[in-house]
Parts: C-alpha cells; sequence; structure tokens
C-alpha cells in the first residue's frame, strides 16, 4: 500500500497522535524473568515430593518420593513491520512524520498486541479457575471476593496479586463501594487498590479469552476471535506467568543508508511469547463476560 501523506501551507510543529494507554501487563514482567537468549526455548525444572509420615523408634524414617520433571516453553510468535518514508515527503512535514512512527507505532500497534496475546494466552492456558457472569453493581463485590477466596483456598500468596478489571467494568466497580470523603477540594472515586491488590483497568479491545493475529495481508494487528469472549477481569499472582520477549529493538536506515529506495527505512521485529507455569495455575483466576 502507497504512503498517504497530506501536506500542509501552514505548519504546526505539534504532531496529531493517537492516543493509547502504556502497556498493562508489563506490571507482571519482573516477577519471573526467564532468559532466552540465544534460544527460542528453555527447560523450567518442576519438582514435587510426598508429605510426612510417622516416624519409628524401630524402622525410622518413612520414606517419601520426588519427582521431578522438565517443562519446555518455546516462543512462538514472530511479529513484524516495515515502514518505508520517502525522503522528500518527510522533508516537506519538517522531518515530523518519521520522527515519531517510532513511538506512535508502539503505543498504536505493539503494545495492545502484546497485551491482548498475553491476556488470551493466560485465559485459554488449561487448569485456571473460571467463572462466566454478568457483573453489576450489585454482584461485582462478591464476585471478585469470590476469586480471590479461590486462590485462598489453593494456598495462593497474598502479597502480589494483581486484578485487571475491564475499563467497561470501571464505573460499576467504583460504584459498588461507598466512601467518606475527607479532602472536599478533590474528588476521585477510582479503586487502584482493593483489599491490598493492585486495581489495573484494561482497555476492552484488548480483554479477551481468544484473539486472532492478522498476518499483514489484508488486515493487520490483531482482532477478537469468533470464538473469543470479553473478559470481566483476571486475578493473578504475578509469578505465575513468565513473559519473554526477543528482536524489539528496530532497525532504522537513513536514505543514503537504504540500498533500494530514496527514503528513511523502519524495521521492527518481535520475537515472544506468555506462558504459565504447570504448577501454578491456580494462581489465575478468569472471570468473562455471559451469554456471548
Amino acid at each position: 500500500m502507497a504512503n498517504s501523506i497530506e501536506y500542509a501551507s501552514k505548519f504546526l510543529p505539534i504532531v496529531d497522535e493517537i492516543y493509547k494507554a502504556e502497556s498493562v501487563t508489563e506490571s507482571l514482567d519482573s516477577s519471573t524473568m526467564a532468559d532466552f537468549s540465544g534460544a527460542n526455548e528453555i527447560k523450567v525444572l518442576k519438582v514435587s515430593t510426598t508429605g510426612l509420615g510417622t516416624y519409628s523408634r524401630a524402622n525410622g524414617y518413612p520414606k517419601g518420593d520426588i519427582t521431578a520433571s522438565w517443562e519446555t516453553m518455546k516462543l512462538t510468535q514472530e511479529r513484524g513491520k516495515e515502514i518505508s518514508i520517502d525522503r522528500m515527503d518527510d522533508e516537506e512535514t519538517l522531518g515530523m512524520v518519521f520522527g515519531t512512527v517510532t513511538g506512535n507505532f508502539m503505543r498504536e500497534w505493539v503494545i495492545p498486541e502484546l497485551d491482548a496475546y498475553r491476556f488470551a494466552k493466560y485465559a485459554s492456558t488449561s487448569g485456571i479457575t473460571t467463572n462466566e457472569e454478568t457483573l453489576t453493581k450489585e454482584n461485582i463485590i462478591d464476585a471478585i471476593d469470590k476469586a480471590a477466596m479461590a486462590l485462598d483456598e489453593n494456598e495462593v500468596p497474598l502479597e502480589g496479586r494483581v486484578l485487571f478489571v475491564n475499563s467497561d467494568l470501571k464505573p460499576v466497580l467504583n460504584s459498588a463501594l461507598t466512601r467518606q470523603w475527607t479532602n472536599e477540594e478533590e474528588a476521585n472515586t477510582v479503586i487502584n487498590r482493593y483489599n491490598n491488590m493492585n486495581v489495573i483497568y484494561v482497555p476492552k479491545t484488548r480483554f479477551y479469552t481468544k484473539i486472532k493475529l492478522n498476518d499483514g495481508t489484508e488486515s493487520w494487528g490483531f482482532a477478537k476471535d469468533t470464538e473469543g469472549k470479553e473478559i470481566n477481569f483476571m486475578m493473578m499472582y504475578p509469578q505465575a506467568v513468565v513473559q519473554a520477549k526477543k528482536f524489539v529493538m528496530p532497525k532504522i536506515f537513513s536514505p543514503d543508508e537504504n540500498q533500494k529506495l530514496d527514503a528513511w527505512l523502519f524495521q521492527f521485529r518481535l520475537y515472544h511469547d506468555a506462558f504459565v507455569y504447570d504448577n501454578k495455575v491456580k494462581g489465575i483466576y478468569l472471570s468473562n463476560r455471559a451469554g456471548e
């Protein structure tokens, strides 16, 4: 597809960019870092043992068993994009088109796709706790408390849990709890923490149980899969997951370096994936919207 560049006779040095939220899954990156440098897969050792038994003064210690196996994690998602901007096009827009393409491309396309892929991957993982429901002001707190109880019953640590909430439900959640104002000069009804959990609101367009990744021939980016459902919220223990990405540094070639065209060339390649540890699937609770 040819570039579409609109010229202006009077130009203000301001770029009209598309507003996009930053990554909402970035908070999970620092939990458990896996090093994929130089490889496309890693193996994680899973170890389990038997419990205690009764000590016998005659026979000594009861014999226990240890089970050790390897869990393979392999990167499967390889995405990329090349953007070319003619030298004259860039000059006639005061050099602002190419100068902003990296940040705009990341915000508009890369970050939303990363978030959407990760949430869909976690939501489709076998063994996590799921519930299908329609949430209202009257039942949303009970639903969240039920999720916390499910994690408690599976002995998931309390500290560090994160509650990801569909942005559509922000007013529902915020109106479900009563508040007592202490500062008349400022009113803030947004709930950012609930029962020691950070609350992160996810744009609804990134919060599906299943997505489709477009290949760039007819459509770019991603879209909700026909089998996908909207997610109400996900309660997660960060150490239950691992997020890996490689080759995220873009390549930029000036018109003098570009051997094919007299144009600036921007190449971006992203090799990534997300995983849930087999032994930690109960660290994720999914509530998806009913009736879809």
